[in-house]
């Protein structure tokens, strides 16, 4: 059998991978799943930019409507704002329709809970049984059971106004130079930077349901050093698709990615008392640079498996405050229950204003060291038996002795290729690739038979 979800819902080519009796099948099922012991039931849809969302979201729509279920249309919102819509709203179940940073092509469907967290393993699972083994959901609304279609025209004006409540100061006399990817934020980021006083200056707001993250946003981070030269700005702000990341670049021009932001934010919550443990939830992508700083400021960094929804399981299992991903996806799980890339902008640019000093000066509260990765070609059957090599083990353990607490070893199997990734870290370049490249070496000699 095989399996629609990853690891952040549905995702494809539109109406090849993704059609629109996919989209159909996933609200009747998810529908009947979630709300099946509730005589009526409200879900909110919002949607990103791409051409193709309103062809899945109102399959969606006629999914949800036949069993029953009352849906309200957000229009195009970011990825954190169905998230908080869905607890706003007192609905049941949230859906957002977005491929993230994906290009125009793909789109993608993620279900929320009624708290506004992502739908567990064994739910998602269950979905899929059903759909793929083309079990029947025995229900149909007749008559006035027929589930309603509204539409909330402000929606995004709620989700501003929440999100100016979880900072402590204006932005007035800042110059905010900001790239929304042609994505969910085009509308929304712009006016609620100008809201809170700064001066705002925006690229790639114009979305044609083509553009999203075309040679701009979260993953082309330069587009953002451009326009903070070009407008002598003190600081840029730049998002993916969904706006649930966030990348920013300082008044010189250096990029800062979530490791970055996380630790000036988090520091800043150890000030104020308002970080849970003292601890911060990063993934073992992160750089080790992050834990030699945190380390000096007395925070402690908790590693899990690559993808956000690991990170949360973790804070939320440890009752943590602080979580994310060096591709800017960060959590403030007081107040969200996702990454959310305008939320975290606000965070990281209230710290800046608070302590009152240009954005490059907090920026090197961490260094991030240089980091190599080689792949190691292997029996697709032996991807994991270097964890009981013992001359793989004792070559790792000798590389990190070499480095004397101040680098690492980081072995990851690939999840869809005969691959085995070997990363290093550590403060010399030339040496990393070296020891990369022999530890690779080793491993295919050892597991590539």
């Amino acid at each position: 059998m095989g399996k629609l979800f990853g690891t952040d819902g549905v995702r494809g080519i539109a109406n090849k991978d993704l059609t629109p009796e996919l989209a159909y099948k996933l609200a009747r099922v998810g529908g009947f799943l979630l709300l099946s012991n509730k005589e009526k039931g409200k879900v909110v849809i919002g949607k990103d930019t791409r051409i193709s969302g309103d062809l899945l979201e109102t399959a969606m729509i006629s999914g949800f409507l036949s069993m029953g279920i009352d849906v309200i249309s957000l229009g195009v919102i970011p990825t954190p704002a169905v998230a908080y819509l869905t607890r706003y709203l007192n609905a049941d179940c949230g859906v957002v329709i977005s491929a993230s940073h994906n290009p125009a092509e793909y789109n993608g469907i993620k279900f929320f809970d009624h708290r506004g967290f992502k739908l567990p393993d064994d739910v998602e699972s269950e979905i899929e049984d059903y759909i793929l083994n083309d079990k029947e959901v025995p229900y149909r609304a007749l008559k006035e059971k027929v589930g309603n279609l509204s539409y909330l025209t402000d929606a995004a004006d709620k989700y501003i106004n929440y999100l100016k409540t979880t900072i402590k100061h204006s932005f007035t006399g800042l110059k905010i130079a900001l790239d929304v990817g042609n994505g969910a934020a085009y509308h929304v980021a712009p006016k609620l930077f100008k809201e809170l006083g700064a001066e705002v200056f925006v690229a790639n707001d114009s979305p044609n349901g083509l553009n999203i993250n075309l040679g701009c946003g979260s993953t082309h981070p330069e587009v953002l050093q451009r326009l903070v030269v070009e407008v002598s700005a003190d600081m840029g702000i730049t998002f993916d698709g969904d706006a649930d990341r966030a990348i920013a670049v300082d008044e010189k021009c250096q990029i800062l990615d979530g490791d970055h932001i996380m630790a000036i934010c988090g520091t800043r919550l150890k000030k104020h008392k308002a970080l849970k443990k003292d601890t911060i939830v990063a993934t073992v992508m992160s750089n080790i640079g992050l834990d030699i700083a945190m380390k000096e400021k007395g925070l402690s960094v908790t590693k899990t498996k690559v993808g956000d929804r690991y990170v949360l399981e973790e804070m939320i299992k440890d009752g943590l405050s602080l979580g994310g991903e060096q591709s800017g996806h960060i959590i403030f799980l007081e107040h969200n229950t996702t990454g959310d890339g305008l939320l975290t902008a606000l965070q990281l640019i209230d710290t800046i204003v608070e302590e009152g000093k240009p954005f490059s000066d907090l920026a090197g509260i961490m260094t991030s060291y240089p980091q190599v990765l080689v792949n190691a070609k292997v029996n697709k059957d032996k991807k994991e038996a270097y964890l009981n090599d013992e001359v793989i083990a004792s070559e790792i353990n000798r590389i990190e002795e070499l480095m004397q607490g101040q680098g690492r070893v980081l072995i990851r199997p690939s999840g869809t290729e005969p691959l085995v990734r070997v990363m290093l870290e550590g403060q010399n370049q030339e040496e990393l690739s070296t020891l990369a490249t022999n530890l690779a070496k080793m491993i295919e000699s050892r597991l590539g038979q």
